[in-house]
Parts: structure tokens; C-alpha cells; sequence
């Protein structure tokens, strides 16, 4: 588990984490000239939720084609040779990974690249693993050597105390407010973005609209195929949002557990009802894991049982102005909250509307 000490007084700012660890990887390849690279670094968050079975490693910087297809992209801490990298902490070459079984071939279908070599040394804060950096076909000769390798260790040693900072100031305080399975807003950032947003609509005399939504027989899912494919159920739920909230002025949420909850800034219960039934069939229309996320796993394609109950309120429509914002806010989310449990109670798949005032 990762650990990193605070600095007394630290106070933090806002960091181009991906510009600057790009910068850094443009550096090394001026050390070890090759065709393309990257910087994986594992969500050091992950290892302290209790919920999260998996590790991962997540692709911050990246040079060369295709590279722009997997930027934040992620695979799990235990695949390929940068897998291997990170679970053995030992630098590692491999000089024709055609021949390689720890080679791992789906990246370059997603960046229709070919490697043919690659050199990987880990990233280390304080004796603790926390990413690699890996350079893919050296140039101007036919293959890595040792000294392309010291070289890389030291620069990658030199570096991580760049990181660390990084990591402290940008990406903490980024990851702070997202959920770290599906990458969404978490409750923590939501009872802050309710309150801003009231606070702003009432200013303004702009509404403000809630949806509330909980996945139907999820339980069904977990007792059947296992809490992993749960989880890669919630990620892609999560994905589905964003497709049907893509040019919308939202909030997206996953408030917890099979839990998620929208925010529509100056949405009044019609467009907030349009919304609400858009996502609810996406959900019911949609077939899950329909591709293997590993080499260890196969496609599911799980169809016809995860649905939604969905629960919608507004400020105007259903909330009663008080002087205390935090109440008002309380006061929302209990009305969609009750507009859920409605659906749920007529029989689940359904879209419900808060009813009256409180």
C-alpha cells in the first residue's frame, strides 16, 4: 500500500500532471531515442478503497502513433511487459517481443502501431512502486542495450520526485472529487457542485434539476458472475451517461454503491424528465461486457437484466426557497431519492417525478 508523506504546510495548486509528465517523457527520449513511449502511473487512491479488487496502471503521457487513442486509458497492474515491470519493480528489455510471452498485443491494435522492442523501468517514490516508463523501437540502432537502460533508471530516479509533487498537487486534489471506478463525480463533489448550484439558481431565478437513479436486479449480477463484472457493469453504466449527457450541461455522479445522480443546471422538470427517460432506456436497451478486458476474461454480453428506476425532482417544482442553501440541497435529493423508491415500487424500469412541495 502507498504511503506518501505530507510536507507541513503543503498547500496545494493546480498542476498540468499530463503536460508535465509528457514534458518528461520527451526528455527521456532525448536520452534513449525510440518510435513511441509512455508513462503509466498507478491511481495511488485505489489502493486505499476497501471496494476495489484490482489494480490498475493508467496511461498519463504518451509519444508516437496512435498514442492519442489511449491517453487516461488504463489495463490492469499485472499485463504485459509493463505489468511485469510494475509487480517485479526490476527495469526489463525486451528485444523482440514477438517472442515475449509477457508482450501484451492489444495496445497496438488500439494505436495501430507495431513494436517490436521495448525497454521498462518502474517508478519509485520513497521505495514504493507507483508507475513505469517504458520506450517502444529504439532509433538509430536495431536494439536497447544496457546503456539505454542505466540511463532510463536514472532518469527515471531523477524524475520521481517530480512526480511525487505532481501527484500531491494536481492529481490528488483532481482524483479527490472522482470516483475512481467509473470516473465520475463523487458524492463528495456533489453535495459541494448542489449547493453551487442552488446557490446560483436562486441568485438568478434559474431552476435546477435532479435525477436519481438506481440500477434494477444489480444484486443479480454480483451472486451470478462475480463483484468484478459488478464493477465493470457500474464503469460501464457510468459510460452510458456520458454518451446520453455528452452535450449537456450536467453534473454526472455515481453516488454510491449501484447509485447515480445527475445534476441539470437551469433544467426544469420537463428537460430534466427527457433526460431521465433517455438514460433509463439506454440502461435497459444496452448489453454489458461485451468485451473480454483482459487476456484472463471473456465477453459476457449480459442483456436483458440490469435496468434503471429513475427518480426526478426540481428546485421550482418540488422545493420550497429557504435562507439555509444545505437544507434546500437535503431537501432535493430527498425528493428524487423518494421519486426512485416510487419507481422501484411500481414495479422497477420506470422514470417518476417527485410530487409536491417541502
Amino acid at each position: 500500500m502507498l504511503h506518501r508523506k505530507k510536507k507541513a504546510g503543503w498547500k496545494r495548486q493546480e498542476v498540468d500532471i499530463g503536460g508535465l509528465l509528457k514534458t518528461i517523457l520527451l526528455r527521456a527520449n532525448e536520452f534513449v531515442p525510440s518510435e513511441s513511449g509512455s508513462i503509466l502511473l498507478d491511481d495511488p487512491l485505489l489502493k486505499f478503497d476497501q471496494f476495489q479488487n484490482e489494480g490498475r496502471l493508467y496511461f498519463i503521457a504518451c509519444f508516437g502513433k496512435g498514442s492519442s487513442n489511449i491517453v487516461g486509458t488504463s489495463l490492469p497492474d499485472n499485463v504485459g511487459i509493463v505489468g511485469q515491470t510494475y509487480t517485479s519493480g526490476k527495469p526489463y528489455i525486451s528485444k523482440d517481443v514477438a517472442s515475449d510471452t509477457h508482450f501484451y498485443s492489444a495496445i497496438d491494435k488500439k494505436t495501430k502501431f507495431i513494436s517490436r522492442s521495448i525497454i521498462c523501468v518502474p517508478i519509485e517514490i520513497e521505495g514504493a512502486k507507483i508507475g513505469v516508463i517504458e520506450l517502444i523501437n529504439r532509433k538509430e540502432r536495431i536494439n536497447y542495450d544496457r546503456k539505454d537502460l542505466t540511463l532510463l533508471k536514472i532518469f527515471a530516479g531523477y524524475t520521481s520526485t517530480l512526480i511525487q509533487n505532481t501527484l500531491d498537487a494536481a492529481m490528488f486534489k483532481k482524483l479527490s472529487g472522482l470516483d475512481n471506478l467509473t470516473g465520475l463525480h463523487n458524492d463528495r463533489f456533489f453535495f459541494e457542485a448542489i449547493e453551487k448550484e442552488l446557490s446560483k439558481a436562486v441568485e438568478r431565478g434559474k431552476d435546477v434539476s435532479l435525477i436519481f437513479f438506481d440500477l434494477d436486479h444489480f444484486k443479480k449480477v454480483n451472486d451470478t458472475y462475480g463483484h468484478l463484472v459488478g464493477s465493470r457493469v457500474l464503469k460501464e453504466v457510468g459510460g452510458l451517461m456520458e454518451e446520453v449527457f455528452n452535450k449537456a450541461n450536467t453534473i454526472l455522479t455515481r453516488y454510491g454503491g449501484d447509485e447515480f445522480v445527475i445534476i441539470l443546471p437551469e433544467a426544469d422538470l420537463r428537460i430534466a424528465g427527457e433526460y431521465a427517460e433517455a438514460i433509463r432506456r439506454k440502461i435497459k436497451n444496452s448489453v454489458f461486457i461485451k468485451e473480454a478486458d483482459s487476456i484472463k476474461e471473456k465477453a459476457l454480453n449480459i442483456k436483458g437484466i440490469i435496468t434503471a428506476s429513475v427518480g426526478v425532482a426540481s428546485l421550482k417544482g418540488n422545493i420550497m426557497l429557504r435562507k439555509n442553501i444545505t437544507r434546500m440541497g437535503t431537501a432535493l435529493i430527498g425528493q428524487a431519492d423518494k421519486a426512485m423508491y416510487q419507481a422501484k415500487e411500481l414495479g422497477k424500469n420506470k422514470v417518476c417525478f417527485a410530487e409536491g412541495k417541502v
